[in-house]
């Protein structure tokens, strides 16, 4: 996404700094996503071995599931907040703009 651009289709202008940032964390998310659906695949197979060293692998498989889970809540947690922050200035440049030019007017 360039500078500028409408992001995602919602007419919402964003820096090209916030559009990175955005990036890099769906980026962030998608890899651990990936690795979630290996760490399943994985918890599946242990289970149909039936095993009992193999079971009990799972019980870190699943921890590392269950961490992986909560660094994408973060993840989107912290995305939110800076969505909200970006759109909180992006707001309040453009109430400043629409202050100044009615100053301008007044002036004129």
């Amino acid at each position: 996404m360039e500078e500028g651009d409408a992001y995602g289709g919602m007419g919402i202008q964003l820096d090209g700094k916030i559009s990175q940032t955005f990036q890099k964390s769906f980026v962030q998310v998608q890899n651990i996503f990936d690795q979630n659906r290996l760490l399943i695949n994985e918890i599946n197979q242990n289970l149909d071995s039936k095993i009992p060293d193999n079971l009990g692998r799972n019980v870190g498989l699943i921890r590392e599931l269950n961490n992986n889970i909560r660094k994408v809540v973060d993840l989107y947690s912290d995305l939110s907040s800076n969505f909200t922050k970006s759109m909180d200035v992006n707001n309040s440049s453009e109430g400043d703009s629409r202050l100044d030019s009615k100053k301008r007017s007044r002036l004129s």
